[in-house]
């Protein structure tokens, strides 16, 4: 029979024995229910003062569970207990064996005594128990005496684990001026102990700094607010420190400690306001729309949502002149100018602005109010401004014959500045590359430059400029359309020529053709046209026309029997007229050639070769000889242009006229051709270009600018403005192909009207048909005397110029 027991000793503990009798008694009672023999060691203990003869004999073992207190610190094994087999003698003859987890390494047994000793420091949070095997053999045989059996052995646990915060340290965040007993956050702490073993492992919370602003639940480890009206603005952070303590909270239980850091969140209670009640700005004159002019600041000690900030103006002058938006990064409100600005109509603004929070809370209202107000004065300081058109748009209809110069519109700009400076008008000449017109530099006149085509451009598009004249870099500029209204000067015509044929068995009133006309005028009531028989056809016995009365008209014949023999091809001249004003027409020609024809009208053959040729010529000799003749012409051409060529005479010497003669430089190079002369004759007097026979040309080079007074007629030069004259010379100039470039002289041949003493002029003197007396001369003072030597001194024909 297995027995088991502990033996007392100085190093066991007095709990080490209250538990083993605790458990030796449960034991003993479960064995005797059992049936089973109870250890023997426990039953030594329990029932020594009993009678031996209340002892079970049967011969078996059951073990049940030993106990050791772990943590054991000693330098010799700690005892564990004692395995005895009823057939061990005490004489060394049975041999224990321990076997199972621990056996040989934790737990060792004396094979003779059956003593187990832990070898090794036992811990409870490690492993709480340990199963064995333990068996009982004859050592000279070898042979089981007992059956093996199953036991345990307990770790009994001490308090030698403190709580642990596995969660700390904490964050948490709980809004200001928050009411006391708030809830913040719940802390929790572990400890590895044996919960259900006395109190190793009963916590207890307790704060150990964070007062008084925080409290801590003992139990449960919820922190909680402990001050009123904590206010973040003045604290934001705070460090609570919470202990767990074990063995409910005793003096000798383990304690373990965790930080709670506490962040106020902000509440809207406190209102804005701004730091300065007067804001002094300016901003210039032509500051553009939407432009900064200054920034105002409510300050708010709140921050996020709470410090959102609304800026509007609530009274003042300029709340039609500025504006004010809110930027929401930096919550500032910045004034911008909301219309154009006029140092010359206001000098200055006042503006009330409030700055306001949007989003309130309902219990802190009683802090407000939450807007405050502050005046702002702007100041509009002066500028250089440039030229303003009045009105800014101009629209213009004028017709397309109108003359050159002819004033279409008066352009009107003014200095909006106080000094009002004097304006000087001109043309953007991106805008007129055709350079139809010109505007008066001083007084705003738009007038035409050139011929206007309604046909080539309707419509044009100029920039006027106008810029002060003690400050060229203000410019001012101004669009105007110009539309060209039609006026009737192009006459009806055919679109395309017009070929048709007759048959020579055609009868009288028989249709030929139909013909058309286009006019590339735009008449207001649309094209009407009329055809007739030109007027040296209009007694034609072969063909009629007969005007469809819808802008066509029909070719009849007027008789019958054409015959290719008598005349093959019929040249019909009709007269076309349009409905304007006054009435244009044209002359167009619809060539008919006769054919011969079948009985249904259908074209055989309109080649009159056969009767118009000789038997013997053919066709391709005929085309031989006309070429022929043809090359011959030329030739007689080339030679007489060249020898008229060769047979022009010089009559002026470049060395004896160079001082009568503009040389002019070409920037571009050309060689002998940069260092032509002009003409002098464009600089005759109008007047006597005028009189009747042509001014006398150069005949070594064709002139580069002919006198305008061939195209401007005195009378309409002298009655009308010069800008009118300069304008229909420079169109002329314009449009002559031998004109020289624009960095050459230009002359000017208008010298004016009604002077007593004619034209001043000497040029061309030489060349007068009538002899020239200069002896006035003598009359002019000894300071013309050398002059009135060498004009009227001199002998023998006069010199050519």
């Amino acid at each position: 029979m297995w027995t088991s027991g502990r033996m007392s000793n100085a190093k066991s503990w007095l709990g080490l024995g209250m538990s083993l009798y605790f458990w030796g008694l449960m034991d003993l009672t479960t064995t005797v229910l059992s049936g089973n023999s109870t250890p023997q060691g426990e039953l030594e203990t329990l029932l020594s003062d009993k009678p031996q003869s209340h002892q079970r004999t049967k011969r078996s073992w059951v073990w049940n569970q030993f106990f050791v207190l772990e943590e054991y610190t000693g330098t010799d094994p700690l005892y564990v207990g004692k395995l005895h087999s009823d057939m061990d003698r005490g004489d060394g003859s049975i041999k224990y064996i321990l076997s199972g987890e621990g056996a040989g390494i934790v737990f060792t047994i004396d094979d003779t005594t059956g003593d187990i000793h832990a070898i090794q420091r036992l811990d409870r949070e490690e492993r709480a128990q340990y199963t064995l095997r333990a068996q009982a053999l004859d050592r000279r045989t070898g042979r089981p005496m007992e059956p093996e059996s199953e036991f345990i052995i307990k770790i009994q646990d001490i308090n030698d684990n403190e709580p642990k915060f596995l969660d700390g340290p904490y964050v948490a965040t709980v809004p200001e001026m928050s009411p006391v007993g708030t809830s913040v956050i719940q802390v929790t702490a572990t400890d590895a102990d044996d919960p259900t073993y006395g109190n190793s492992a009963r916590v207890v919370y307790s704060i150990l700094q964070g007062q008084p602003y925080f409290s801590v639940d003992s139990k449960t480890g919820v922190i909680r607010t402990a001050l009123m009206n904590m206010d973040r603005e003045a604290k934001e952070y705070y460090e609570v420190i919470i202990q767990a303590k074990d063995m409910g909270g005793q003096l000798g239980g383990l304690a373990g400690t965790t930080t709670v850091n506490i962040t106020l969140s902000d509440v809207n209670d406190n209102p804005p306001r701004f730091p300065q009640k007067h804001y002094q700005m300016s901003v210039l004159e032509s500051a553009p729309i939407s432009s900064t002019v200054g920034r105002v600041f409510a300050k708010d000690l709140d921050e996020g949502i709470n410090a959102e900030m609304k800026y509007t103006i609530v009274d003042g002058d300029g709340a039609d002149a500025f504006d004010i938006n809110t930027d929401p990064n930096f919550q500032v409100g910045i004034i911008t100018v909301k219309k154009p600005l006029s140092f010359e109509s206001k000098k200055s603004y006042t503006l009330k602005v409030e700055g306001a929070n949007p989003h309130l809370e309902m219990r802190f209202l009683n802090l407000g109010p939450f807007q405050d107000t502050t005046t702002v004065h702007i100041s509009v300081e002066d500028v250089d401004e440039p030229p303003v058109f009045e009105p800014g748009f101009y629209f213009v209809e004028v017709p397309e014959d109108v003359a050159i110069g002819t004033t279409i519109q008066i352009i009107s700009a003014k200095d909006p500045d106080v000094t009002n400076n004097s304006i000087r008008y001109s043309i953007d000449r991106s805008s007129d590359p055709g350079r139809f017109f010109y505007v008066d530099i001083t007084t705003g006149a738009l007038m035409t430059a050139r011929p206007l085509d309604r046909e080539e451009f309707s419509w044009h598009n100029i920039t006027v400029l106008a810029m002060e004249m003690n400050n060229p870099s203000q410019v001012g500029s101004v669009s105007v359309t110009i539309k060209v209204l039609d006026v009737n000067d192009n006459a009806p015509e055919f679109p395309r020529f017009y070929e048709a044929f007759v048959c020579e068995n055609a009868k009288a009133g028989q249709l030929i053709q139909t013909v058309s006309a286009v006019d590339q005028d735009d008449p207001h009531n649309g094209q009407h046209f009329y055809y007739s028989l030109a007027p040296e056809a209009a007694n034609n016995p072969n063909f009629t026309v007969r005007d469809n009365q819808d802008n066509t008209a029909r070719i009849l014949t007027r008789r019958s029997g054409f015959r290719q023999q008598e005349q093959s091809v019929f040249y019909l001249p009709i007269l076309i007229a349009d409905s304007g004003q006054p009435v244009l027409s044209s002359t167009g020609t619809l060539t008919i050639q006769v054919c011969s024809c079948d009985d249904e009208g259908h074209v055989m053959s309109c080649s009159p070769e056969a009767y118009m040729l000789p038997v013997s010529l053919s066709r391709g000799a005929l085309i031989a000889i006309l070429a022929c003749i043809f090359v011959l012409l030329v030739l007689v051409l080339l030679i007489l242009s060249l020898r008229q060529e060769l047979q022009q005479p010089y009559i002026i010497d470049h060395e004896e006229n160079i001082h009568e003669n503009i040389v002019r430089y070409d920037d571009e190079g050309g060689g002998e051709e940069d260092t032509e002369a002009f003409d002098i004759a464009a600089m005759w007097n109008p007047r006597e270009a005028q009189a009747g026979a042509a001014p006398k040309m150069r005949q070594d080079m064709l002139p580069e600018i002919e006198s305008l007074s061939r195209y401007v007629p005195q009378t309409c030069a002298v009655n009308s403005t010069v800008h009118s004259y300069v304008l229909a010379k420079l169109y002329e100039a314009d449009m002559d192909l031998w004109a020289p470039p624009f960095d050459s002289l230009q002359t000017s041949v208008f010298e004016g009207d009604g002077s007593v003493a004619g034209s001043l002029s000497s040029l061309q003197s030489a060349t007068s048909d009538s002899e020239q007396s200069f002896d006035f001369l003598t009359d002019w003072g000894p300071r013309f005397r050398k002059l009135a030597e060498l004009y009227g001194a001199s002998e023998g024909p006069a010199p050519l110029w």
